[in-house]
């Protein structure tokens, strides 16, 4: 294991690098030629956190630097290498700032309030590195403490471009983090102050090696999602198994098939030869025992693509079966998917993993390591109005990774936003560059991010860095939408499939019935970061001939009467009138579903609402309109349906909750070019 530096030499390099340090000496006789008050700090290999430890005396005279160098000593004994005197710095607001590298993502920077308040708070922020002068200002700016540095209750605002400037050096482009062999460096506390920033204590424990992952070479995934031809390993001429299965959905796509079996001339109807090497494909799918995969693999020369469907690898403690799985590909030259995953679905393309026949051919991929996920995701999204154009699972990410296709799928043509269900991204580092450098939107669905990924023991940095912390840093600086789950994943892929080609302008507009849904509406947006913009004053006599705004006040979210007995056309003429007076770029049109059942028995009402909000989107190209159908589950069977299918004519996505609106559209907003506010 790496020992770690001391921490005059830590200083030494800091002082190198620009970065004020207190003036200090390593002899106590030298002392002298240091102003009071004083700090006297023992070091030595095992003294990481050194105040734990006692080995740190402040506010220290000249005559009491002997005496407390010795109470040191009687405590400490051999654990002291040496001694370290520094002036004292004055108070002022203790931050941390701290590098670490992560197993995934590679080197991470972090910052927030630092000192005794560290573990107390964690109040901290993270970036990967290197990071810009704005991610610097957001993360200080992120901290829920961020307001004792710009002055607080008559407080001294700090010299907050200090601030930056120390994180830049650190973590910015040509900063430390790409000089320093981490492991981990800290320091902690940072002395913020009017005058500038002082690095009072400093920590540094050179990694011992580390490893990057190295991804399989790029290429072109046309054939993987457009094969002219499909094999399919492993299917039984007697006992029906998985490999059936998938025979079975591939023959309903019509995508030209032949099985590999050692001895049958034929499968369910499909042609047989008797090995991959005879099969003459662009994509194999092999469903055999884990321990037989290699072998298959191996006979893949000339297929580009091979998808083990198999389990019981890696993820079931078998590290030697993926290795030699791995080693089978590389040796046959073929592009390998999972193992452990389902494969590929292209309506275009004629692949799938899911039975049931194709959807319509669209614009939304999708990439994941779950293939139950991604099915789920599939006919989930389909039922609700998405439409795909790739979609890809990868289990084990072995070779082909996440990365790889985001990148690829940035540049499709048919494809114009992407979305991501993750647990191991095996390649984090390549994978923040892809979705930072895709010219469609991201949307990122992670699994596992509550564990508490405990880098090292060394430092506060590494216990404050957890996987959740890490995602959502990748998030914020990649500009990707992360959601929390399966639902909301599908919910913003629909609004960046529905509204993606709109033009982007501001401003927000809820409009539906009830005074109280209304303000769970106004709470509902506000969490999600969205600000519901007033009402022009232009637009109020328009509304009250409408006859609204009688017995409530005209606001946003504006109270319009939706029901049975309803005028059909009157939110329609309400958006119009509002947006003719000042652009709304968002609509979010709600709907008391229960209510068009418990005062009416008929379904048309509701559907004339719909065919009215229908028109109102056709007649505003520039208004992205959005519909919430409330207590949906009250309608009569296939009301819903019919509703959806009547807004998908003028590309309104449905949702049955304000809250998932409320994410859709403030993620969506984001991501297509707007923010108003939205964290």
């Amino acid at each position: 294991m790496a020992t770690s530096w001391a921490e005059h030499e830590v200083k030494a390099l800091l002082r190198e690098a620009g970065i004020p340090v207190p003036r200090g000496v390593l002899s106590l006789p030298e002392a002298r030629s240091l102003t009071p008050p004083l700090v006297l700090k023992a070091y030595g290999p095992s003294l990481i956190h050194k105040s734990d430890a006692g080995a740190v005396a402040l506010g220290l005279d000249l005559p009491d630097i002997s005496g407390a160098a010795a109470d040191m000593r009687t405590r400490l004994g051999d654990r002291i290498a040496g001694f370290l005197v520094e002036e004292q710095v004055p108070p002022g607001v203790e931050l941390i700032v701290g590098l670490v590298r992560d197993p995934s993502f590679g080197p991470l920077l972090l910052t927030g309030l630092g000192g005794v308040f560290t573990e107390a708070l964690r109040d901290t922020a993270i970036r990967l590195c290197p990071i810009t002068e704005s991610d610097a200002r957001a993360m200080l700016a992120s901290l829920r403490g961020s307001r004792i540095l710009y002055g607080w209750r008559g407080g001294d605002p700090v010299d907050v471009d200090a601030v930056v400037k120390l994180l830049m050096t650190i973590g910015g482009p040509g900063g430390l983090w790409e000089r320093l062999s981490l492991g981990e460096f800290e320091l902690n506390p940072v002395i913020a102050a009017p005058s500038g920033v002082v690095a009072v204590d400093a920590r540094y424990l050179p990694a011992s090696s580390h490893e990057d992952v190295v991804p399989g070479p790029a290429g072109d995934f046309t054939a993987l999602f457009e094969p002219r031809r499909v094999a399919v390993v492993g299917a039984s001429a007697t006992r029906p198994n998985f490999g059936n299965m998938f025979l079975e959905f591939y023959k309903t796509t019509g995508v030209p098939l032949v099985a590999v079996h050692p001895s049958a001339r034929e499968i369910d109807g499909v042609p047989a030869v008797p090995s991959l090497d005879a099969a003459d494909v662009d994509y194999a799918l092999v469903a055999v025992p884990a321990e037989r995969c290699a072998d298959v693999v191996r006979q893949a020369g000339g297929v580009p693509y091979v998808q083990v469907m198999s389990g019981g690898f890696a993820e079931a403690g078998h590290q030697d079966l993926e290795d030699a799985l791995l080693a089978a590909a590389r040796e046959s030259g073929t592009r390998l998917l999972g193992p452990n995953c389902m494969g590929v679905y292209c309506p275009r393309g004629r692949q799938t993993f899911i039975g049931g026949g194709l959807g319509p051919a669209g614009t939304i991929a999708l990439v994941s390591q779950s293939g139950g996920l991604a099915g789920e995701v599939v006919k989930v999204g389909e039922r609700r109005g998405l439409a795909f154009s790739r979609v890809a699972t990868l289990g084990n990410s072995l070779d082909v990774t996440p990365a790889e296709l985001v990148s690829w799928l940035s540049r499709d043509p048919s494809t114009q936003a992407i979305g991501l269900y993750l647990e191991d991204p095996r390649d984090g580092r390549a994978l923040f560059s892809a979705i930072s450098e895709s010219r469609v939107p991201v949307v990122l669905l992670v699994g596992g991010r509550t564990s508490q990924g405990q880098r090292a023991a060394a430092s506060h940095t590494g216990g404050l860095v957890s996987d959740a912390r890490v995602w959502e840093a990748l998030a914020a600086q990649a500009g990707a939408a992360l959601v929390t789950s399966q639902d909301d994943l599908i919910g913003v892929l629909h609004y960046c499939q529905a509204h993606a080609a709109r033009p982007f302008s501001d401003g927000v507009l809820v409009v539906g019935p009830s005074g109280g849904a209304s303000v769970l509406a106004a709470d509902v947006f506000s969490r999600a970061g969205v600000e519901l913009a007033a009402l022009p004053d232009a637009a109020l006599d328009d509304l009250r001939a409408l006859g609204l705004g009688v017995g409530s006040s005209l606001a946003n979210p504006l109270e319009v009467p939706v029901g049975p007995r309803g005028r059909p056309e009157l939110v329609r003429d309400a958006i119009t009138a509002i947006v003719r007076r000042q652009p709304y770029g968002d609509v979010v049109a709600h709907v008391n579903v229960q209510s068009f059942f418990t005062f009416g028995t008929a379904a048309e009402p509701l559907l004339e609402y719909a065919r009215r909000l229908a028109a109102a989107q056709d007649a505003l190209p520039e208004t992205r309109i959005t519909l919430v159908t409330r207590n949906g589950e009250c309608a009569p069977a296939g009301v819903e349906d019919e509703v959806r299918a009547i807004a998908a004519t003028a590309g309104i996505p449905v949702y049955r909750s304000m809250e998932a609106a409320a994410v859709a559209v403030a993620a969506g907003r984001r991501l297509l070019g707007g923010n108003d506010g939205a964290a």
